[in-house]
């Protein structure tokens, strides 16, 4: 499916150390979503070198910033076809992860990949705004992360919630992001952006993650409901 060579060399120039069984899982993952866009919409990009570069390299961007080994807690919030969070699962499987969506078609297709790469995670159909208030996710993840969900203000108060103190809400975003806009959400929720990179893909597209650390506990009334969240942003 997958060239195999491709994103072992793309992986080797980021420092990340995976083997060929890694580079395998890879392979069906992509297999899986090809498969699977053909009756779900999972994604538009179907191409696989377009994969490797626009999917697998750019969640993995994430661990040349922050260091995700060990049984680390994560949960990726909103998500779909399980970018970041698949990726980082397969290329670090001693991670311990929750895939949370609000969609059952997109999970159905999370826990196949699952199944067929042999790995055993949390899959959670439901809304970030109602799993955060929960005493068994509020506050209990080393990271949490979302890929292109919503306006950083907004995407805060969905992810801050699940992040204990000392963890971290990582956010993949596009090169346009305006960041001062969440800030100020970001600073009520209880967290501080420690690391704002700007990178590029191997082919070239220009990409932003916003990394920010939890310094106190979010306030009991955040989440608030969806309606709230979207129509009076932080």
């Amino acid at each position: 499916m997958i060239n195999q060579e491709l994103l072992k060399k793309y992986i080797d120039a980021m420092g990340i150390e995976i083997d060929d069984y890694v580079l395998d899982r890879f392979d069906v993952y992509a297999e899986r979503l090809v498969s699977w866009n053909k009756k779900v919409n999972l994604t538009a990009i179907t191409d696989p070198d377009e994969i490797v570069v626009k999917h697998f390299v750019d969640c993995l961007m994430i661990l040349r910033y922050l260091d995700i080994d060990g049984p680390v807690k994560v949960i990726d919030v909103g998500c779909g076809a399980g970018f970041p969070g698949m990726p980082l699962l397969l290329a670090r499987p001693q991670i311990e992860i929750t895939f949370l969506d609000s969609v059952a078609k997109k999970l159905h297709f999370i826990k196949d990949v699952l199944r067929s790469c042999g790995l055993f995670q949390e899959v959670n159909h439901n809304r970030a705004e109602d799993l955060g208030r929960e005493h068994n996710y509020r506050e209990q993840y080393d990271i949490a992360t979302a890929r292109a969900v919503a306006p950083l203000n907004i995407l805060a108060e969905y992810c801050m919630p699940f992040v204990k103190v000392g963890g971290y809400f990582v956010a993949l975003k596009g090169p346009e992001e305006n960041i001062d806009e969440g800030k100020n959400a970001i600073d009520k929720l209880g967290g501080e952006i420690v690391n704002d990179v700007s990178y590029k893909l191997p082919n070239g597209d220009k990409r932003r993650m916003i990394i920010v650390k939890k310094i106190s506990q979010t306030p009991t009334k955040y989440p608030r409901r969806s309606k709230r969240i979207t129509s009076k942003p932080l």
